[in-house]
């Protein structure tokens, strides 16, 4: 078992704190002392320019996805030069009629190097046992779609 924290902290910078007048702006600090700054999505009057909870749900799966996979394709002695993704979520109501982040889809790109890469259907497999033994997508109820893109 480990444990993982994070610290959010927000602070009320505006004379009053109706819906429409207070910053949504706030801090993520992890244990290693790491910090960065989060709003709510613009749609929920957020700064856009910074990440809200739903990208980071979002950037949390494609990131556990992508390291299960480099830990497989090491364990296989396979070579990766790199790795990228172009993951996207959906936020709808779901069958409660609640918002959620229902669907994210991982559109991995991987190149390999060294003497071998792996054929489409090894490709696929791996693909298939990072998803499984991802901890993030084995934490959510959001449905996670994986579209792997030729490299």
């Amino acid at each position: 078992m480990s444990e993982h924290r994070c610290t959010v902290a927000w602070q009320r910078e505006t004379p009053g704190f109706g819906y429409e007048e207070y910053d949504r702006t706030h801090t993520w600090t992890f244990a290693g002392g790491a910090s960065l700054e989060a709003s709510a999505a613009p749609q929920f009057r957020g700064r856009e320019e910074l990440p809200n909870p739903e990208e980071a749900l979002v950037g949390a799966l494609a990131s556990c996805h992508m390291l299960t996979f480099l830990a497989v394709a090491a364990r296989k002695r396979l070579v990766v030069d790199s790795y990228e993704d172009d993951a996207s979520g959906v936020m709808e109501k779901n069958e409660d009629g609640k918002l959620a982040v229902t669907r994210v889809v991982l559109r991995p790109r991987v190149v390999f190097g060294g003497e071998r890469g792996p054929s489409a259907e090894e490709l696929e497999r791996m693909h298939e046992i990072a998803h499984r033994e991802c901890f993030i997508a084995n934490s959510v109820k959001t449905e996670v779609v994986l579209e792997p893109r030729d490299a």
